[in-house]
């Protein structure tokens, strides 16, 4: 606001005039903290010294803070400090500022060359002078004014806070990229490195397939167990746990307390912490363990095998290893057939005390395969029987080993083989020798003697050398290569016909027939009628026999070939022959195996046996009629060498034999006796060979009747009609 032009200490330019002290003049205003005190809310300044004029300051100057010009004149009068400083002149202080207009101007003083910016009393920044404060001296030069330190300066709240808000973002932001990074890219490394110390696998066993004869009831099959097993370092008192134990496993007490001392790893200092007690143990039995919770004890899932008929058919099953690999017999053979493949679960389980699947964890499972069952062509009835008279009559001779195999005429299916001794397939170690377990009909190696006759006799019929009408005189002996061969019935030169020397078993009326043949001709029926090679029925470790080629003959070789000699066979393989006579001269592979049957039920037959044509039709029933001779012929002219095999009620066409057993090419002490029949013989349903080795001989008189009851039952087991109204032939041994 301007001045008021009536104050008398105006002049005209409008600068207020002041007193002096000394030669230096003075405005008000420019004082200290005197002329702050001298100031009144009023507007009045109370000059120091004598006539001072008082003054009314304009209203408009007045500021609302009463406080403000106080704390201007403590500020050091910055306002003053601001302006530009001019040299005093002198000595004394230019008293005078100008102004323009109604702003703010101010008198320049000088104090100590230092131009100082006074104000007047209309600014509201400057400070009124201090009463109390005296006037320094003109002459006096003006202390310079220290520069203040200036206060520090307060921090902008709001800029603290954007600051820390992008500090904070920038830092989540760099956890958020890393924790995608880790999640999305990083995932399957870090997931997988601790994986495997956290999974846990579970063996899930898939049940091994039956093995079922012809209608279907099982022979071996698996059933759900239990084995117990120890842990050594946890079992306290090894000996009261066996004594717990022993009465319920069947085991001694001193062998389960062997098995539960501490030892180590072979080789390491790991102690060992698992061992089986026992396996295939029963539930109940398995629960009855776990109620005595025995310190390191435990108990676990398993499979046991299981054989219904305990020895029946064991030598053609076999036995499987407790972790369920067949070992012998068919279980051995078809082991990848009757396995299954095991399934497992795998899963993430806690550590420590919390050894517990871990919820929504890993967890992956594959479900077992169970193992596809055998269905065979054996009848276990038949089997059975067939099995109990082989024993019988095998244990009439001392020492002896018995086969005996059953075949189905057109078929080929084995009905029946069964061999002696035997053994119980749950218990496969508690048999006498090894050699008990073996199948006596195809690794029972044998120089079958008389029942080859019917070999030589076939090739002869069909090759055109005799007729059923042939006859011819036969002398007691004779030599080829220096070997005497003699006949066991001698006729004396008699002229005789091809059925009296069948029923006679003559060796000398053989040997001639088969040097009209020719060996070349009588080595390709050999072979033809299955000789030679293992027919692959389906047993493992089946023999192959051995023929002796024709360039390998020697001069004795033509006597002993075409009556069985010098000839290694098998039973089935002789089966397999007289099997090929009785369905009209075709050969048809024996076999045992019918089907397999898969866990889902799905049947797959067995391949189709081998065929092949080795006699015609009517030679092999002009062949039949003459070999029924072998068990009818019984006269004044003597009796037949089968008379034994006969079937009351029914025709039977078949030969015994006499001949040598070899074990590893070498000839065993003693004989094998055989007799091998079909009936009925006028359209035969049944071949069976029998089959007995003794160290001290006897074989033949016990084969025979182990024929006649083996074929009686299976004549009867399956309902075939007697023979009543078709009688045998008379046979005229001795024509005239």
């Amino acid at each position: 606001m301007p001045p008021r032009s009536d104050d008398p200490r105006r002049d005209a330019t409008g600068s207020r005039r002041g007193s002096s002290r000394g030669s230096e003049p003075r405005e008000p205003g420019l004082g200290g903290i005197s002329d702050a005190r001298a100031y009144t809310p009023r507007g009045r300044t109370v000059r120091e010294g004598g006539g001072a004029e008082q003054r009314r300051t304009p209203r408009s100057n007045r500021s609302g803070d009463p406080f403000r010009p106080a704390l201007q004149v403590l500020d050091g009068g910055r306002a003053g400090r601001a302006g530009t400083r001019e040299p005093a002149t002198d000595g004394a202080r230019s008293g005078r500022r100008s102004t323009a207009g109604g702003g703010r101007a101010g008198v320049v003083r000088t104090v100590s060359s230092r131009p100082v910016r006074e104000p007047f009393d209309d600014d509201e920044d400057a400070p009124p002078r201090r009463r109390s404060q005296p006037r320094r001296p003109a002459a006096q030069p003006r202390r310079p004014v220290r520069k203040p330190r200036r206060p520090p300066r307060l921090g902008d709240p709001r800029r603290r806070l954007r600051l820390g808000t992008v500090l904070a973002l920038a830092l989540f932001a760099s956890i958020g990229v890393r924790l995608v990074y880790l999640q999305t890219v990083d995932t399957p490394a870090y997931a997988d490195g601790g994986l495997p110390n956290r999974l846990a696998v579970v063996e899930l066993p898939a049940p091994r397939g039956a093995i079922l004869d012809r209608g279907g009831e099982p022979l071996a099959h698996s059933v759900e167990a239990r084995y117990v097993f120890a842990d050594p370092t946890r079992v306290k008192d090894r000996f009261a746990t066996a004594r717990l134990l022993s009465p319920l496993l069947g085991v001694p007490v001193s062998d389960l307390a062997e098995k539960m001392r501490k030892r180590t790893l072979p080789g390491t200092d790991t102690p060992l912490q698992f061992v089986y007690l026992a396996r295939g143990v029963e539930i109940g039995t398995a629960k009855r363990i776990m109620e005595l919770d025995l310190a390191g004890i435990n108990v676990h899932r398993d499979e046991r095998r299981e054989v219904p008929g305990g020895d029946l058919a064991a030598n053609l099953i076999g036995f499987v290893s407790q972790d369920m690999n067949g070992l012998e017999g068919l279980e051995a053979k078809y082991d990848d057939v009757l396995r299954g493949q095991a399934g497992k679960r795998t899963y993430e389980v806690g550590l420590g005390d919390l050894a517990a699947p871990i919820p929504g964890g890993y967890s992956r499972t594959t479900q077992p395969q169970p193992g596809s069952s055998l269905k065979l062509t054996v009848d276990r009835d038949l089997q059975f029987m067939t099995q109990r008279i082989l024993a019988k009559q095998t244990a009439k001779v001392k020492g002896s080993v018995g086969a005996a195999v059953i075949i189905e005429v057109p078929s080929g299916e084995v009905l029946a083989q069964a061999s002696q001794p035997t053994y119980d397939a749950a218990n496969p170690t508690k048999v006498g020798s090894p050699a008990d377990r073996d199948d006596a009909a195809t690794t029972f190696v044998v120089d079958p003697g008389s029942i080859h006759k019917a070999i030589t006799y076939g090739a002869a019929l069909q090759e055109g050398v005799i007729t059923p009408d042939t006859a011819f005189p036969v002398a007691d002996t004779i030599v080829r290569g220096g070997v005497t061969f003699r006949d066991t019935h001698p006729v004396g030169g008699r002229t005789m016909s091809i059925p009296g020397m069948l029923a006679f078993s003559s060796n000398v009326g053989t040997i001639e027939i088969a040097e009209k043949l020719g060996k070349d001709r009588l080595f390709d029926y050999q072979k033809r009628f299955g000789l030679g090679q293992a027919t692959g029925e389906g047993m493992p470790g089946e023999a192959a026999g051995r023929l002796l080629p024709p360039d390998q003959w020697s001069g004795s070789a033509y006597g002993s070939v075409p009556i069985g000699h010098s000839v290694d066979a098998t039973p089935l393989q002789m089966a397999a022959a007289y099997a090929t006579i009785a369905n009209n001269g075709t050969y048809v592979q024996p076999h045992l195996v019918k089907e397999t049957i898969g866990a889902d039920g799905e049947r797959s037959p067995a391949a189709a046996p081998t065929t092949r044509s080795v006699l015609s039709p009517a030679n092999a029933a002009a062949l039949r009629r003459m070999m029924e001779a072998v068990t009818t012929v019984d006269g004044p002219d003597g009796r037949a060498t089968g008379l034994a095999a006969a079937v009351p009620g029914y025709r039977v066409a078949g030969k015994t034999g006499t001949g040598l057993r070899y074990d590893g090419g070498k000839q065993q002490p003693g004989e094998v006796g055989s007799f091998i029949g079909m009936a009925p013989a006028e359209n035969p349903r049944y071949v069976v060979a029998v089959f007995v080795w003794s160290p001290g001989g006897g074989g033949g008189a016990v084969a025979a009747p182990a024929f006649r009851e083996m074929m009686g039952f299976t004549l009867r087991h399956y309902r075939v009609p007697p023979s009543l109204t078709n009688k045998s032939p008379k046979f005229e041994v001795f024509p005239r």
